[in-house]
């Protein structure tokens, strides 16, 4: 069922550390269980973990790895007629920013590594230099598109 109107969008307040609410995003899409002050634990180690093997900033390795993982278009399945297309759609900044952030998490719960402090800042180590699961994810999707280009006047 339809609704009556957009969702209002909610102010998320930045991050202690950081002053950053992309960072702040981050790391409430990793908490569970409403344990907020592991995830942010989680997070800040990661992030000087990676930030230490790379010599960057923190804050500016994490925006890289954010930015070599977003993806500029996405497949959507569209009915037409009796037949079910994929269509290429550009995605939102907003949409790109979140499949990033949810993308990153996954392929670091995947790797191999024992904590996850370790697992999430090699994820990002790796996704800042282009490489890693959630660049693969993206790369992957990005083929997808141009594969469907053909259905892209199903768009609507």
């Amino acid at each position: 069922m339809a609704r009556r109107h957009r969702s209002e969008k909610r102010e998320i307040t930045p991050d202690l550390r950081y002053e950053d609410s992309v960072i702040a995003k981050f790391i409430n899409c990793l908490m569970w269980k409403g344990k907020k002050t592991i995830a942010q634990n989680i997070v800040y180690d990661a992030l000087d973990r990676a930030s230490a093997k790379l010599q960057k900033d923190p804050k500016e390795l994490f925006h890289a790895a954010l930015g070599n993982v977003r993806p500029n278009v996405e497949v959507r399945a569209r009915r037409v007629g009796g037949a079910t297309y994929t269509v290429p759609v550009a995605v939102s900044v907003d949409r790109g920013q979140i499949l990033a952030l949810r993308w990153l998490i996954h392929y670091a719960r995947l790797r191999p590594e024992k904590t996850m402090k370790e697992r999430l800042g090699e994820e990002l180590r790796s996704a800042a230099e282009g490489t890693g699961g959630a660049v693969k994810k993206r790369s992957d999707t990005h083929k997808m598109a141009e594969a469907n280009r053909a259905f892209s006047h199903y768009r609507f």
